[in-house]
């Protein structure tokens, strides 16, 4: 590999063209790592690379010298690699010649950081200072202080965590941006549905996914804690409401109703739902967040084109994602 290979982002990367075979090289953050045997008996990996610009996935075979290094640093480690630009069913997926693991002790390097974690588009101070806003409008007041109770107890894990690992708002403050855009759409149509409560809608929107704060962890790869293994971000959402619920005093009725906004928000069973949506605000609640988690999806794809009319498939869609505006 020539030590003039140039330096890229995974987003210019995936914009050449024509470039089969053209050398680079990138500092990435490793994202995900799978172990997998051949049918020939040969183990291998199944690698995420990525940095804040978009990630990609690649296999390496434990002949290549890169193995062993992404072996031992493992998910979250930071890496410069070396190689060929591949493509694998029309996606991209390089051929390393070299790996090299870099030392925790230069990534203090100012800006590097920056450049390997993907954040969400708007400021995360701003989101913040919005969240905060949609719990002081709710007016009932145990339901307005059993809501700020739990972001009281999450803190800045709730304010940086992603949304997901790979799916939607899968970035550094996604939860937050995804909370946020979940509570204006529902403002927006609230006065729509005059049958649902638009307190307890509120209090359910705001809280749906605060189990993810306590089910993903890590600062430059997210994975699934022990707890997030063992009970899923809604079992753990549904336990931080009704401890700050209980605390708070708010009432049977609506403490039940709130739980069973949380329980129900994924929709399906096969989704990770504990059970189907049964109150108007649940319902509500669960089409809010199905809405914002797709558009997310495409939100993303739209942010990381690089060019070409569709996007790769968006497994999240089933379907690639048409790039082009509608002519105006």
């Amino acid at each position: 590999m020539p030590e003039s290979a140039p330096s890229c982002t995974v987003g210019e990367l995936k914009s050449l063209e024509n470039a089969t075979g053209r050398a680079f090289a990138a500092l990435l953050v490793v994202k995900k790592i799978a172990g997998k045997t051949a049918s020939n008996g040969n183990p291998f990996l199944s690698v995420d690379l990525g940095d804040r610009t978009g990630s990609f996935g690649c296999t390496v075979f434990s002949d290549n010298p890169g193995f062993e290094v992404i072996k031992s640093a493992g998910e979250g480690a930071v890496v410069r690699i070396e190689g060929k630009v591949d493509f694998y069913q029309g996606r991209l997926s390089p051929k390393l010649a070299r790996v090299t693991a870099i030392p925790e002790a230069e990534l203090g390097v100012p800006g590097m950081i920056d450049q390997l974690v993907e954040i969400a588009p708007e400021d995360g101070a701003g989101l913040w200072a919005e969240l905060n806003r949609f719990i002081d409008g709710i007016g009932h007041p145990e339901l307005r202080a059993t809501t700020r109770a739990v972001f009281d107890e999450l803190g800045d894990t709730f304010r940086l965590a992603p949304a997901a690992i790979a799916m939607h708002h899968a970035y550094r403050h996604g939860l937050l941006e995804h909370t946020v855009h979940m509570a204006r759409a529902a403002q927006a149509l609230l006065p729509l549905y005059r049958e649902v409560d638009a307190d307890l809608t509120m209090a359910g929107v705001l809280l749906h996914d605060t189990g993810k704060a306590i089910e993903y962890e890590g600062t430059l790869a997210t994975k699934r804690s022990r707890r997030g293994i063992l009970q899923g971000h809604v079992v753990l959402g549904y336990q931080l409401a009704r401890k700050a619920g209980m605390k708070c005093r708010l009432d049977a009725e609506r403490l039940e109703r709130l739980e069973h906004i949380i329980l129900s928000h994924q929709g399906e069973p096969e989704w990770g739902a504990a059970v189907y949506a049964a109150t108007p605000e649940a319902v509500f609640v669960s089409m809010i967040d199905n809405l914002d988690a797709k558009l997310g999806m495409v939100q993303r794809a739209l942010r990381q084109a690089a060019g070409g009319e569709f996007s790769e498939r968006l497994p999240g869609l089933n379907s690639q994602l048409l790039l082009t505006k509608p002519p105006t």
